[in-house]
């Protein structure tokens, strides 16, 4: 079990597998409440930042499950190394159906809404595992413009322009499914750019070490092409964000 080979080489120097700075991740923990102990559930957790960070800043603990077998492992050395192993956890596993045994005051999946189908159900799922009272965090895309055409979504790396809403319908979107929106943390231009900048180099210095590798000339083809894309497309229409919520 694991995630396409094109993401464990071109993030595997990430800690934050979303267009969302280490900054903006500490004004979510900050804007959330967190208090010591409390238990966070995060579905898609990659490379543990969130978990790792918010248990050194605010003494949660929590529970994080990921595809990936090396993000899996990174998270694990950046508890070690951040000296908050005794709290968080983390599963190499299918996030997909994932229940926690014991109720959670924050379930998050920050990214990865694919895991139930979508926004709607992955609200259905993490809420299985939250206490009353507690909270779900979802991270998801939205439009920051329209594109005109669906041939301009899908170089923001969509199918369509039906893929994602605009921030106002998204946020109307989590009232219909019977949440209320208490706050909420977008990513920057900065954050967009680190994340998608900083794959670049990763993915140069993959194929100085890896010049033989049946995959180079995929990763080379990516190379070659995502600078520009992510500048014509992704830049100008494309946002990010968290949003916390509360079951009504």
């Amino acid at each position: 079990m694991d995630i396409p080979r094109i993401f464990t080489i071109s993030e595997s120097a990430h800690r934050i597998h979303n267009p969302i700075t280490p900054e903006k991740l500490a004004i979510l923990g900050a804007a959330l409440r967190l208090e010591a102990g409390d238990r966070v559930l995060d579905l898609g957790s990659g490379s543990g930042e969130m978990l790792c960070s918010w248990a050194r800043d605010h003494g949660i603990t929590g529970t994080g499950i990921d595809m990936s077998r090396l993000f899996t492992e990174q998270a694990k050395l950046r508890a070690v190394e951040l000296g908050v192993a005794d709290r968080v956890a983390f599963i190499h596993g299918d996030a997909a159906g994932y229940v926690s045994d014991e109720k959670v005051d924050v379930a998050a999946c920050v990214g990865a809404t694919w895991i139930a189908g979508g926004v709607a159900g992955t609200v259905e799922l993490l809420a299985r595992s939250l206490r009353t009272g507690g909270i779900i965090l979802i991270g998801e895309p939205f439009w920051r413009q329209m594109p005109p055409t669906d041939d301009v979504a899908k170089g923001c790396l969509a199918n369509a322009t039906s893929d994602f809403l605009t921030l106002p319908e998204l946020l109307a979107s989590f009232g219909r499914l019977g949440c209320d929106v208490v706050e909420m943390v977008l990513a920057d231009q900065d954050g967009w750019d680190r994340y998608e900048a900083a794959k670049w180099l990763t993915m140069r210095r993959w194929l100085e070490a890896n010049p033989g590798d049946d995959f180079a000339k995929d990763i080379r083809a990516k190379l070659n092409s995502e600078p520009v894309r992510y500048a014509t497309h992704t830049r100008d229409y494309l946002g990010w964000g968290v949003f916390a919520l509360m079951p009504r």
